[in-house]
């Protein structure tokens, strides 16, 4: 494919290019100091495998994202860094825990990359994002195999096969309510078991992150988030229930030791658990689009709200202790007109 490599050259970087290239740096720093914390203290030797694969992918990432940033003459992000992480801190997860987490990360960061794919335009930087891509799919593969091959993949529930092609011939397929409600679809399903998993794992690290907070007020706002979790997990499972479907979910708070001293800066924590609201925000819509049930539709909309609520106030902390680094934004005009008017 031909492609017009000096105009490409004199061209500045997109609005998408910046914001994508920004989060990517952001997430990958953060993903970066996680892992080399799990790495201190995980026992299984394939566990370990994935993880350096996963923390080595980080590390090759932020480096190219800072070539980037360098030859566009562009400012480097702080992101995070070896302040925001304690390797001598006792254990906090099992390897059960690591599993599970790398491969919801990954689940995470096939959805974001795919969208970067779309919204860069340069060829260098789209060749960068396929890169991540493959890169991604392939780990993620890998440690799907190792989970199932443990026993600890939790698959969705089965539906039966139909023999013939039905088609929809009353509206009550569409209501919830009252009246003649039809079963769960089978992608509703799907969406729900998913959307139940993430909130058990997410429940999980969020309880360590509340043992090991050093700040009373971030403490307070974990708590109030492992409720929110839990009670997440709770209302997806009970639809599974009333069809009668196995919610395939199981908390995981056992999966996290007794420790009090914290490996990670409170700043990194409630970064974290930011990124996990804004994932999970994201799949909430995403269910919602694809259940044509009102009443589905309906609950996702409410718990949108109430994380959407719970990541202001987070959001108004991490503000408070500056602990929000600005992602690229566009000009004040208005700011620039009133200074310049003064």
């Amino acid at each position: 494919m031909m492609r017009d490599s000096k105009h490409e050259e004199k061209s500045d970087l997109t609005s998408g290019e910046v914001g994508y290239l920004w989060e990517s740096y952001q997430y990958e720093s953060m993903q970066y100091i996680g892992i080399q914390f799990f790495l201190q203290h995980v026992h299984d030797k394939q566990t370990e495998k994935l993880l350096q694969k996963a923390m080595n992918l980080s590390e090759k990432r932020i480096n190219q994202i800072q070539t980037i940033f360098t030859e566009e003459d562009y400012p480097i992000p702080e992101g995070y860094s070896e302040g925001d992480v304690n390797l001598k801190a006792p254990r906090l997860f099992s390897d059960k825990l690591y599993l599970k987490y790398l491969l919801h990360t990954l689940q995470m960061e096939s959805v974001f990359y795919s969208s970067a794919m779309l919204g860069v335009v340069k060829f260098p930087i789209q060749r960068f994002y396929q890169e991540i891509m493959q890169d991604t799919l392939k780990l993620e593969m890998a440690t799907k195999e190792l989970v199932k091959s443990r026993g600890l993949y939790l698959r969705s529930p089965k539906v039966s096969q139909p023999k013939t092609i039905c088609f929809v011939e009353k509206d009550s397929f569409l209501s919830g309510w009252f009246g003649d409600k039809r079963p769960l679809l089978a992608i509703e399903i799907e969406a729900l078991v998913f959307n139940a998993k993430r909130n058990a794992l997410g429940e999980a690290v969020i309880t360590a992150f509340c043992q090991v907070a050093k700040s009373k007020e971030v403490r307070q706002y974990f708590m109030k988030g492992k409720a929110i979790a839990k009670k997440h997990v709770d209302i997806f499972t009970e639809f599974l229930r009333e069809d009668d479907l196995d919610s395939s979910t199981l908390l995981l708070t056992d999966e996290v030791t007794a420790s009090t001293e914290s490996p990670f800066s409170d700043k990194f924590m409630m970064n974290f658990i930011t990124l996990l609201i804004t994932s999970g925000l994201g799949e909430y819509g995403s269910s919602m689009a694809m259940s044509p049930r009102r009443d589905i539709g309906m609950m996702y909309a409410r718990l949108m709200a109430e994380i959407a609520k719970y990541s202001n106030s987070g959001a108004g902390l991490l503000i408070k202790n500056g602990w929000m680094e600005q992602p690229p934004m566009a000009i004040d005009r208005e700011k620039i007109i009133k200074k310049e008017s003064e």
